[in-house]
């Protein structure tokens, strides 16, 4: 059993497409969303082409996840945060 890690270009309403889309893949046993980072960790043992094509296959766009996507999700979840903190017009 191996875990694939995906970068999944989606918004918080297309987790249960990704979830009903995986569930129909042989060979999947679990699947983890993190919507806000647009990451899927998928465990099972399938080939990450596999994953990939059934993904597309729905309109998803999807690649391996990077160590470079880490850091951009950081750095958005930073910006975010701070952007939020200096500009509160009441």
């Amino acid at each position: 059993m191996e875990s694939t890690e995906l970068k999944v270009e989606m918004v918080a309403l297309h987790e249960k497409r990704v979830r009903r889309c995986l569930s129909k893949v042989k060979g999947i046993e679990r699947v983890e969303v993190e919507a806000s980072l647009q990451k899927v960790v998928v465990t099972g043992c399938v080939n990450r082409s596999k994953i990939l094509k059934a993904l597309r296959r729905v309109g998803l766009r999807a690649e391996p996840w990077s160590p470079h996507n880490e850091l951009l999700s950081a750095y958005a979840a930073t910006t975010t945060l701070v952007f939020n903190n200096s500009y509160a017009f009441f």
